[in-house]
């Protein structure tokens, strides 16, 4: 098995990037992302596979104990130099140090002030105004400034200490699950991952999302396997759940799914049956006692609505102002066979999608990188060991199933939450390559090619624009 990511598959996949924006930027020239947001794709592609390249050659070499370190202290070391520099971007480009359109942040920024400055009452107040699926994240941003002031920096860099320590958690799960290699490249990857800075530079719940959901996968998983009754861990991942459910109850639904999947699924060598009963009861019961009249009542409303919520969504993007004519003819059935490469890069200029742009190059190694993540799917269907990662299985394809039929799967930041397990299994398809998938990667690079030139002209021409 490779334990690194070879140069072959990162520098092909740097000339594939550069072929792509020359073409839509020819094909399009009208239209041509402008010159900063090429730079913002071409520095996070760089930065990403040389170092990927690079680093799980070099760190392979070290103890579990001093990678762990390094991961953790790279990782911050990034963070906070990426969101000091987009602190004074954002106030250069906009006034303000939020992103552009920054509807969502300026909402989160409000209320947590007001509570600062006038106390818990006041958020009593606010939180009247948000659904109880979006209250979590007001609730902890305020905590956050009534204990350490209200400056979003200060924030951030505790974004960028969570989002850190993700990249340890992932480290663990994949360790746990697919060996040391792995473990060490999904980590390496997710410290590079320039999503995952993106989201500590700005005052958005999706950090503390993805922290919340690995760290549940990661304790989760550890009860599984431990060959020793642990009813007492089954806690962390039950308020995990429960947290969730304050952030996003889609997600909050899909790991309490996922857990009963991992419970009831997983291989008897890896649970024995007597293991599953208890385990079932204490979590059965546990939920039973804790989840509220409100947290039945969203899910239930989110179930009743799945067959229209995206038909209705899609239609009104179609007809809102800036909107896309050929949003109404999208569906599940359309999604469905690319959802794990979703969202496409965005590699053309359209007037309000600046925070789209920026993200380019990110969305561009994601795409990339879901050739790996569906040949692992793939190998481990055929060969029958998905029984032994039922749980980041369930997890990972449960959400995407969900986003299938929202009106949210070309939504880079709904996919967000589980994009370190897609880097995980990522990490596992790679180290199952050989010299014969060479040729299968280089077609797929080209199939991401086209596919970003075509995503180009379906957001133009759905414009009215070509």
């Amino acid at each position: 098995m490779l334990n690194y990511f070879p140069k072959f598959f990162s520098s092909r996949a740097i000339y594939c990037y550069l072929i792509t924006l020359a073409l839509v930027s020819l094909v399009f020239m009208r239209h041509a992302m402008p010159f900063q947001f090429m730079l913002f794709g071409l520095v996070a592609v760089l930065l990403f596979f040389v170092f990927s390249n690079r680093l799980t050659l070099e760190w392979s070499r070290f103890k579990a104990e001093t990678f762990v370190k390094k991961v953790f202290f790279v990782a911050l070391i990034i963070r906070v130099i990426y969101i000091i520099f987009i602190y004074f971007y954002y106030i250069a480009m906009t006034g303000e140090p939020h992103a552009f359109h920054a509807a969502d942040e300026y909402a989160y920024q409000t209320v947590a002030t007001l509570c600062a400055e006038e106390g818990f009452e006041r958020l009593k107040w606010e939180l009247s105004y948000f659904s109880f699926s979006d209250s979590g994240y007001p609730v902890w941003l305020s905590l956050e400034y009534v204990l350490l002031g209200t400056n979003v920096l200060t924030a951030r860099v505790i974004k960028c200490v969570i989002d850190a320590f993700s990249c340890v958690l992932i480290y663990n799960l994949a360790k746990r699950n697919f060996g040391e290699s792995v473990g060490r490249m999904a980590a390496i990857f997710c410290m590079l991952m320039p999503n995952m800075w993106y989201y500590c530079g700005v005052t958005l719940k999706e950090t503390e999302m993805a922290f919340l959901t690995i760290l549940f996968a990661e304790r989760a998983d550890l009860v599984l396997r431990s060959p020793k009754i642990k009813v007492v861990g089954v806690i962390i991942p039950a308020l995990c759940i429960l947290v969730m459910f304050t952030f996003r109850t889609a997600l909050g639904a899909v790991m309490f799914a996922a857990l009963a999947a991992g419970l009831i699924f997983s291989s008897s060598k890896q649970l024995v049956l007597w293991k599953k009963i208890l385990y079932c009861s204490v979590f059965a019961i546990w939920m039973f006692l804790t989840v509220g009249v409100e947290i039945v009542q969203e899910t239930q409303q989110l179930w009743e609505r799945r067959a229209t919520n995206q038909a209705e969504g899609m239609e009104w993007r179609s007809k809102r102002a800036g909107g896309n004519e050929f949003a109404k003819y999208a569906s599940a059935t359309l999604f469905a066979p690319a959802i794990f490469t979703m969202p496409i890069s965005s590699m053309v200029a359209i007037e309000n999608q600046e925070n789209q742009m920026m993200l380019n190059g990110a969305n561009f190694i994601k795409n990339v990188f879901s050739g790996f993540v569906i040949f692992a799917m793939f190998f481990l269907l055929l060969k029958g060991g998905w029984r032994e990662h039922v749980l980041p299985i369930a997890l990972m394809c449960g959400y995407l199933v969900v986003l299938v039929f929202s009106n949210f799967a070309q939504s880079e930041r709904f996919h967000f939450p589980i994009l370190a397990f897609e880097l995980m299994f990522a990490a596992y398809g790679i180290s199952l390559m050989r010299n014969k998938h060479k040729r299968w990667y280089a077609i797929w690079l080209v199939v991401i090619c086209v596919a970003v030139i075509g995503w180009a002209w379906i957001k133009l021409a759905g414009r009215g624009l070509v």
